[in-house]
């Protein structure tokens, strides 16, 4: 059978990007307390061809993605990029997953939870290759006393922090949660403002600072946004900082 998507075409126009999107894929993320870690991600994979090629065989990416069986990292991230580009023949190639990540959260109370973060990586690789996370990290406003001392309450989500990085060294999603988590749980000073006040005791404006703060001193990471949503009734405020 003939390959047409193979065939040279001379119209000469570049097909910007080509590929599979929405691909529900099994992975295996690194997981620094239990080694790795099942998830299942959504998976987009897509090329820029040159403005020769018709088009390309769709099914080469998910082939390529077989052959990794479904384990994660800064390696196998840029493997894959570079088979991409080699076996589809392309300028650029690009491949995106969005993952849960779920760690066990130790309440203090004697009961252990577990968390649920939303992260995803974005790699591509022309002529050389980049990579960049995302996570978003849940803000809960600490847990404060009743009058008579005998029982906690907590306020629920206060809102969401938004990160997106790269890396210059390998950093654990984990450490980043965790250096997350300590700046809006320990570092912020929510006052002692009443339970239906201590949402407004903080702005927006001043978690992203804090946040941004504590990243720029980070060395793994290059370069970052932060976002931070507040999650209010009516209406969402955000504030947005770009660093370093």
């Amino acid at each position: 059978m003939k390959d047409i998507q193979s065939l040279p075409d001379h119209r000469r126009i570049n097909i910007k990007k080509v590929g599979v999107k929405d691909i529900s894929y099994p992975i295996k993320v690194l997981d620094k307390a239990r080694h790795h870690q099942s998830s299942v991600a959504t998976v987009n994979m897509y090329v820029n061809l040159p403005h020769h090629f018709k088009g390309t065989h769709m099914s080469r990416f998910v082939e390529i993605l077989n052959r990794f069986h479904g384990s994660i990292n800064l390696k196998s991230f840029h493997t894959i990029l570079e088979e991409m580009k080699e076996r589809l023949q392309a300028e650029d190639a690009h491949i995106e997953m969005e993952f849960p990540y779920f760690l066990k959260n130790d309440t203090g109370q004697g009961m252990v939870g577990i968390n649920e973060y939303t992260c995803r990586m974005h790699g591509s690789l022309a002529q050389t290759d980049e990579l960049t996370m995302n996570i978003k990290v849940p803000i809960y406003p600490p847990l404060t006393s009743q009058a008579d001392n005998s029982l906690t309450s907590s306020l629920g989500r206060w809102g969401i922090a938004d990160i997106s990085f790269s890396f210059k060294h390998f950093i654990w999603i984990e450490d980043l949660i965790k250096m997350i988590e300590e700046v809006t749980l320990h570092d912020l000073d929510w006052s002692d403002a009443p339970c239906e006040e201590v949402g407004r005791a903080l702005s927006v404006e001043s978690i992203t600072h804090a946040i941004g703060e504590k990243l720029a001193k980070n060395h793994d990471i290059s370069r970052f946004t932060v976002t931070v949503k507040n999650l209010a009734v009516g209406f969402n405020t955000f504030a947005t900082l770009e660093g370093p």
